[in-house]
């Protein structure tokens, strides 16, 4: 790595630098919004005040933007979104701690728990290690780290404490729809029904059993359920990385030429170390 270079919130031997190169992201993102949506106050405030009902592709890809500006990007890249990210949460009254650590938390137990039952090898060290790291990405929107779950542990005592204030309400319903069949255009149809209704499914089946229970559905069996989404996950990484990481808007592309070739994600790699994913995953030379 090159020692000069500005590492960024994370740098390369992190977890969290590790895994968000993955394709397997993109199932655990679409996860996150599935569980998100259980929070009735929480979706509420999204269906009021943001651009999800005009603008829901839209959405998705400024939110993937930000995660990806906080995982590969510079740390002045880092904190100048996360200022503009806290000052649209006050301008649209939507900067509730409750809310933004419903949020946050939904969003790393989907990243963490999609990875680990993809294949990649995570210990449990290393798992609390990458919530502890998002500690920093709580910040950014908003929250006291203090207050977030730093740990497998904190993080299911957390969950166990906001269940009873769950539930499928009419703005989850809304929310359902939209990802079970988004809005596209006609020419894309083929391409929702074949890809998209795969994956959101997927992921919906990666759900906790008390998530499948509120939405009504009975909770499919967890090692089928892992079957089928490690055999997707190795199909994604069958796609050389250097293509995937050509969509908009490169962060890890940046991140390696500012760094250094040796920088690049590698998930199968032990996390503080960079090299080469090992079996199970495929890299472009």
């Amino acid at each position: 790595m090159r020692q000069d270079a500005d590492p960024g919130l994370f740098g390369p031997r992190s977890v969290t630098w590790q895994l968000h190169g993955d394709p397997v992201m993109w199932i655990a993102g679409v996860r996150a919004l599935w569980l998100q949506a259980l929070h009735p106050v929480a979706v509420r405030g999204v269906m009021i005040n943001s651009s999800f009902r005009e603008d829901p592709w839209g959405r998705l890809m400024r939110t993937a933007n930000f995660v990806g500006t906080l995982s590969y990007g510079t740390t002045e890249a880092a904190e100048t979104a996360g200022a503009r990210v806290r000052r649209i949460h006050r301008l649209l009254g939507v900067d509730d701690p409750e809310l933004l650590l419903w949020v946050h938390c939904a969003e790393v137990d989907s990243y963490l728990s999609v990875a680990r039952r993809s294949g990649i090898p995570l210990t449990d060290a290393e798992a609390d290690r990458y919530l502890d790291e998002h500690r920093v990405s709580a910040r950014l929107v908003g929250l006291d780290p203090d207050t977030v779950p730093g740990s497998a542990a904190a993080l299911a005592d957390y969950f166990a404490s906001i269940q009873p204030r769950l539930e499928a309400g009419p703005d989850a319903r809304t929310v359902e729809a939209f990802l079970r069949k988004p809005p596209v255009k006609p020419a894309l149809v083929p391409a929702r029904e074949v890809i998209w209704r795969r994956v959101t499914a997927l992921a919906y089946d990666t759900l906790p059993p008390y998530a499948h229970a509120l939405y009504g559905t009975p909770a499919p069996a967890a090692g089928t359920v892992t079957h089928r989404l490690t055999a997707t996950a190795n199909l994604l990484r069958c796609i050389p990385d250097r293509l995937r990481w050509r969509l908009p808007p490169r962060h890890i592309l940046r991140a390696m030429d500012r760094l250094g070739r040796d920088t690049r994600p590698a998930p199968f790699a032990r996390p503080g170390t960079q090299g080469r994913p090992g079996a199970g995953a495929r890299s472009d030379p």
